[in-house]
């Protein structure tokens, strides 16, 4: 028998039931994630968040984050997890902590902005979007004593976010915790330096969670208001980036299932905006402490012709699938839009692998496009401990059984496994579910899949 485990995922299913296939809200729920940062890249969005998992649950409780995680998407549904792309003190030796990012890419570079707690911005660089990211200037690109940083009552020098304009300059905005402690800074084109001091803005009700986007010519600065203001997002707008701003309205209201401090990415994405936030719905429904314990969602936003945005509308599973999924392409296990039960973690060589399974654990990725007929599958393991199975089924968990495939454990020295089956022929569109199965802990690691026509 196989020792049942209290997860965060197990008490999820019962979420699922009652409100119908969660896809956007939480768009991952094997990590609690938060402070999502937005990057289009070659038409796929990464997030870059906190690590919630780094914060206890019990005792006092803490924000303790020290790393960053990285999701992607292309479709808006299937997410794939990246892992921890930057941590500290290992990739930035002066920091103690890595908050609430913001990335950007330059002539092939890839920069990754972040707090220290509330005491200073780093920066980091990588010639990827998934990192490995580290420090190339060994100190804070911002601190207190930065021109122009001060003079600020109580400021939380944090939450930067970097904005490149039409021109090529860019820009990061910065601040927290006062109307008038809104500060933006000119970067040099080497991104790592500023240039000049930082200009002063100010912003009612302004909390934290500075963003600045642009469309149609009107630059949109948008943040998190303080508490007395119900933490809401709202926005400012102006036809400069550094001034002239006036309030514009409200991006959206506190998020169901917070009830605490609001965090957005406002980006655009195949012709339509959207704002990645984060709630706490998954640690709720576990029955955990909820204020460390965050989940990013995502919901579309609209901007209007007279200029002024939509108040947006926070869904469950508002978003449309923007393409599906080829599956006779190798898939990486660890994308997919559910899941119950499983984690992901590092592999040896790098890249990443779903773990921890257990009995009649999955994962779903939806949108599989078959129309051009398969039969048979194949699939990558590792770690394989003993033998167990996966089940291929379509639609739902107890969906029709197109597939079986058998893992052995025949050669323990073996560190990886190539297993394939036979399936019965697969035609049009179908959410896959990938239902593991066996009589011990965590039997096999799940590194990747595809389907052949043969």
């Amino acid at each position: 028998m196989v020792k049942n485990k209290l997860r965060v995922s197990i008490t999820f299913c019962s979420l699922i039931i009652a409100l119908g296939a969660l896809a956007d809200y939480p768009i991952v729920s094997h990590r609690f994630l938060a402070d999502p940062g937005a990057l289009v890249y070659k038409d796929r969005v990464y997030l870059y968040c906190s690590n919630d998992d780094e914060n206890p649950t019990t005792g006092r409780g803490d924000y303790r984050m020290k790393s960053i995680v990285c999701i992607s998407s292309n479709d808006l549904k299937n997410w794939t997890d990246h892992g921890i792309v930057f941590q500290v003190p290992e990739g930035a030796s002066w920091a103690s902590r890595s908050w609430a990012p913001s990335a950007v890419e330059r002539n092939g570079h890839f920069y990754l902005y972040f707090g220290n707690g509330g005491n200073g911005i780093g920066v980091a660089m990588s010639d990827s979007p998934t990192g490995p990211f580290t420090d190339p200037i060994g100190k804070p690109l911002i601190e207190t004593k930065t021109p122009g940083v001060m003079p600020a009552e109580h400021m939380w020098l944090f939450d930067p976010m970097v904005f490149i304009d039409d021109d090529g300059q860019a820009y990061l905005y910065f601040g927290g915790n006062g109307d008038n402690n809104v500060r933006v800074i000119k970067l040099n084109p080497d991104m790592i330096s500023v240039n000049g001091s930082a200009i002063h803005m100010t912003a009612p009700n302004f909390f934290e969670a500075a963003w600045m986007h642009k469309n149609n010519g009107i630059y949109y600065f948008s943040y998190s208001s303080n508490p007395s203001a119900g933490m809401r997002i709202d926005y400012m707008k102006s036809s400069h980036p550094t001034s002239g701003f006036k309030y514009g309205g409200v991006v959206s209201l506190q998020p169901p299932n917070n009830h605490n401090n609001n965090h957005q990415a406002i980006f655009k994405l195949k012709g339509n905006w959207y704002q990645a936030y984060h709630n706490r719905i998954v640690a709720e429904k576990a029955g955990i402490p909820m204020v460390y314990k965050r989940n990013i969602c995502i919901d579309k936003i609209q901007h209007n012709i007279d200029g002024n945005i939509d108040t947006m509308i926070n869904t469950i599973d508002g978003l449309q699938q923007l393409l599906n999924i080829n599956p006779f392409e190798r898939i990486e296990a660890e994308t997919f839009c559910k899941n119950n039960g499983i984690k992901t973690q590092t592999k040896e060589m790098g890249g990443m692998e779903v773990c921890n399974i257990d009995n009649d654990d999955y994962i779903m990725v939806k949108g599989v496009d078959f129309k051009k007929g398969a039969r048979a599958f194949e699939a990558k393991l590792s770690n394989i401990q003993n033998n167990g199975t996966i089940e291929i089924r379509l639609d739902s968990i107890s969906g029709i059984k197109v597939g079986v495939l058998k893992v052995e454990k025949s050669e323990i020295e073996k560190k990886t496994y190539l297993l394939n089956c036979k399936t019965l022929k697969i035609k049009k569109i179908h959410d896959v579910y990938f239902i593991f199965k066996s009589s011990t802990n965590d039997p096999y690691h799940f590194d990747w899949w595809k389907f052949t026509k043969k």
